[in-house]
Formats: structure tokens, C-alpha cells, sequence
């Protein structure tokens, strides 16, 4: 009885710990608009993931993502317009989770990485849709090509990262853009040529 007592009170303390983590855990970050600071930020790598996604055949909808991003977002909640941002991805650090996929990837029929190793995204304008989204519209240069993509966005939340100090801003954005008009054509239309992108992006203030 006394084992099965402490058991018990193990397991229940296990449980309002993990709770009251939790509960700190959603304290850290804020969604309120008003809560992020204006100044220049740095990409926070290790956060940030640029998703892609495809038909396949029509047999499914196959994704994959970029990671290792870099560059800075210069912003002011009262002044959203005048937001500017700049990116940079490997292209290199494709991942499917698909070894041999991810070399073909890379390969001159696809994104041609060691011809056009990095694509960016800078804005050019900044359009606010509501308390807490904004349509971003820039210009996307990927396999040399250049053309021109608006990304709808929406603030996750900003605060000072508990384990670093480092005043943090995320947001989350969405786009679909035609791989062909970047000419990554390989396989379109058996592949879709239309690829939605999922953007997680974190960034940190610098001061």
C-alpha cells in the first residue's frame, strides 16, 4: 500500500509539473500585434523551414522542405508597410527524407544546386489584411529565374526566448508558385507543376 501510495503521488506530481510547463511553455511568446519590438532582425536557422508540396502523379500530395535559411527582417508594427525582408536558402539542404530522391533533386534535371545554389525572396511590398496578417509580395529568384511571389503571413507570436535571451518573432506564411515558370520543369504535368509553400520563420532581434 505504501509503495502503490507513493506511486501515486509520483504520478500526480509528474502530471501538474508537465502541466505547469506546458502552461509556461504558451506564456513565453505573445500573438498580440502590439507585443513585437520594431528594429532589424536575424533569421533564427535553426527554426526556420521552407516546406514544399506537389501531386505526385495524382497518386499524393508529396512534400519536402529546405532548412539553413539566412537574412534579416527590418520591422514596425505601427509602420507594417515600410517591413523589409530578405532571405536566402541552400537549396542544398532539400529534404524529402528520401535519400536518393534528394540527389535527384539536386541534380542539373531539377534545382541544378551546384549552378544555382542558393534562391531568395525579397519583398517589395507589404499590404496589412488584418490584426495580425499581412500579404507579402517580392520578387523570388529560384534556378535563376526571378519572378514574382506574394506570400499570405500571419504573426505566430514575439517574445524573449527563455533559453538564449534573445528577443524572438515568428511568423507562418503560405504561397503556391509554378515550378515550370522557374524552369524546373522535369516530369510537368506527371509531377504538378503547381507547388504550395509552408513557411515557418523565426527570427531574432539584433541589438
Amino acid at each position: 500500500m505504501i509503495k502503490r501510495h507513493f506511486a501515486t503521488s509520483d504520478l500526480m506530481a509528474a502530471v501538474v509539473f508537465s502541466t505547469v510547463s506546458q502552461a509556461s511553455a504558451q506564456q513565453v511568446a505573445s500573438p498580440d500585434p502590439s507585443a513585437v519590438k520594431a528594429g532589424t532582425y536575424k533569421v533564427e536557422p535553426y527554426h526556420t523551414q521552407v516546406g514544399f508540396t506537389l501531386s505526385h502523379m495524382g497518386f499524393s500530395n508529396f512534400s519536402g522542405f529546405f532548412t539553413g535559411a539566412s537574412g534579416s527582417l527590418t520591422i514596425d508594427p505601427a509602420h507594417l508597410s515600410a517591413t523589409s525582408l530578405d532571405v536566402t536558402i541552400p537549396v542544398q539542404s532539400v529534404d524529402t527524407t528520401v535519400p536518393k530522391l534528394d540527389a535527384e533533386l539536386k541534380s542539373a534535371q531539377w534545382f541544378d544546386v551546384d549552378k544555382f545554389p542558393n534562391a531568395t525572396f525579397r519583398s517589395t511590398r507589404v499590404v496589412r489584411t488584418g490584426a495580425n496578417t499581412a500579404n507579402i509580395t517580392g520578387n523570388l529568384t529560384l534556378h535563376g529565374v526571378t519572378k514574382p511571389v506574394t506570400l499570405k503571413t500571419r504573426l505566430v507570436g514575439s517574445g524573449t526566448n527563455p533559453l538564449d535571451k534573445m528577443f524572438t518573432v515568428g511568423f507562418e506564411a503560405t504561397g503556391t508558385i509554378a515550378r515550370s515558370q522557374f524552369g524546373v520543369k522535369q516530369y510537368v504535368p506527371l509531377v504538378g507543376d503547381d507547388v504550395t509553400l509552408t513557411i515557418a520563420g523565426a527570427f531574432e532581434l539584433q541589438q
